[in-house]
């Protein structure tokens, strides 16, 4: 396998540019620090190819006011990013994930329009963009991520017009008339412009932008395309051609489903049944605590059931493992109180002593420990109200080789468009939600075991490689590029929870 080269001054071929490192740096009660993996999609996404590559990472260490040096992490070559405490309030918790990621997601809650959030999220931007172009060596290929970075792709090519940018959004884009309401609505648009590549989950986001470009900005815009993992159109900026495209993220499928079959998973899943007292049925829930991931609807639906009698509290138990996120912002500390309450009042009212029917973790697992879960799950539910991708369900399906298991999957996920033979829900509608859950519970096996052979199928032949494979050879301009990425040669320890 070819590596990526390093010019006579250290500086990377192939970069990487993220919100955060694939490693966080973490304080101890002494003093001292430490790093650890971090959790989260775009880590597990993007750390194979960047192995693979021998590339840099530009990224937060994931702690405010620390100013860390480049350094060696486990082979990969790390350029910290230093935010202050009030870098993460306005850049992060601010303008990212209160401005942003609300509007990005049907306004499931108010979107705050603050203008000095937009000032440090754009000079945080900035500092991004500058990191980059000191590591990047000449027409090196940078890869930006994200809606936190959606500046940086043009402060980069007025910074270094010689290299190629590629910039990805693992989030939906949103609605023509939501994204409207953004008072800097010309300079994200702008900002993403400056890529030479610009990749979305789906076509309709792709097709969204497009629209804007043209409507905003007035450059004209051609269509290409229809389908995915290709350019299905083109934006006319100045003497550039950018491409827009759709590209449906994935996961390192085949690791995961060697994992599954291993002797201590497989012991672990038996031992996690018994441990909840051998029920008939185990439902799971894998959620980042986000009030788009419908973690409180599902959990109404449970309750609805228990209410009713048509699910027996004595034979079935549901796990809802719900990882730490933004404990900081206002939105997540509500939707805890609410998960917290709904699972009490479940528990309270079906519960027997020493047997609770809903076993709420709102902790970060091993890897192993999940991988576990989700052999030993029955039905796993996935009910987002809204998501650009969510890999919690591709995950799901890798590991079940075995074809057992059964999958509810929102039908406002990027995974519904590829994950077809799932059982798709519209979790708005609790009524439905509630008959899919009976359904799914009382499936044919034959036909479960079918659908699953057919989900299993499509999560195996379109991985995380296929996903990077697809944008880097458009981006590159060359079917035939090599993007080095060998499933066989990269190993990925991290499972993601988005």
């Amino acid at each position: 396998m070819k590596n990526t080269r390093e010019d006579a001054e250290g500086r990377a071929d192939f970069v990487v540019v993220a919100n955060r490192l694939p490693v966080d740096l973490e304080r101890h009660p002494d003093g001292t620090t430490s790093w650890k993996r971090s959790p989260g999609g775009l880590v597990t996404a993007l750390e194979p190819i960047l192995r693979a590559k021998s590339g840099a990472w530009v990224g937060w260490p994931g702690m405010p006011d620390e100013h860390v040096d480049q350094f060696t992490e486990d082979d990969l070559v790390l350029h910290p990013v230093t935010l202050s405490s009030q870098d993460v309030e306005e850049y992060y918790e601010g303008f990212s994930n209160d401005t942003l990621w609300p509007l990005y997601h049907d306004v499931l809650v108010p979107p705050t329009y603050n203008r000095t959030w937009w000032g440090t999220y754009s000079a945080v931007n900035r500092r991004f963009a500058e990191e980059a172009a000191g590591c990047a060596a000449p027409g090196a290929t940078v890869w930006i991520q994200d809606y936190q970075l959606q500046l940086v792709p043009k402060m980069l090519r007025e910074l270094r017009p010689d290299l190629k940018i590629g910039f990805f959004l693992h989030i939906p884009f949103p609605p023509i008339e939501l994204f409207m309401q953004l008072p800097w609505r010309r300079e994200i648009i702008e900002g993403m412009l400056g890529a030479d590549l610009i990749g979305f989950h789906l076509p309709g986001g792709a097709n969204n932008f497009l629209y804007l470009a043209h409507r905003l900005l007035e450059f004209d815009t051609t269509t290409t395309g229809s389908g995915v993992g290709s350019a299905l159109g083109q934006v006319n900026v100045d003497d550039r051609i950018v491409k827009i495209g759709a590209f449906p993220i994935s996961v390192d499928s085949h690791e995961l489903e060697a994992a599954a079959k291993k002797d201590t998973i497989v012991a672990r899943a038996h031992e996690l049944r018994r441990e909840l007292g051998n029920p008939d049925k185990i439902l799971l829930g894998v959620d980042r605590l986000d009030y788009t991931k419908g973690i409180d609807l599902r959990l109404e639906a449970i309750k609805e059931l228990l209410d009713e009698g048509r699910l027996d509290a004595e034979r079935t138990v549901m796990v809802q493992l719900a990882t730490p996120s933004r404990e900081r912002v206002q939105h997540y500390i509500d939707l805890r109180s609410v998960i917290e309450e709904h699972v009490g009042h479940i528990n309270g009212d079906h519960a027997q002593i020493g047997h609770p029917i809903v076993h709420n973790l709102y902790q970060p697992v091993s890897r192993d420990e999940l991988i576990a879960l989700f052999v030993a799950a029955d039905v796993m539910l996935v009910t987002p109200k809204r998501d650009g991708m969510n890999l919690v369900a591709k995950e799901y399906v890798a590991c079940r080789g075995d074809l057992g298991g059964a999958l509810v999957l929102s039908e406002f996920t990027g995974a519904a468009m590829e994950l077809r033979q799932s059982y798709l829900v519209n979790p708005h509608d609790l009524d439905g939600v509630k008959n899919m859950i009976m359904t799914v519970l009382h499936q044919d096996p034959e036909s479960g075991r079918n659908r699953m052979s057919a989900l299993h199928r499509q999560v195996m032949s379109h991985d995380v490689h296929k996903w990077a494979h697809s944008f880097l050879d458009t981006l590159s301009g060359s079917a035939g590029s090599s993007t080095d990425c060998d499933p066989a040669d990269d190993e990925p320890d991290l499972m993601l929870t988005t």
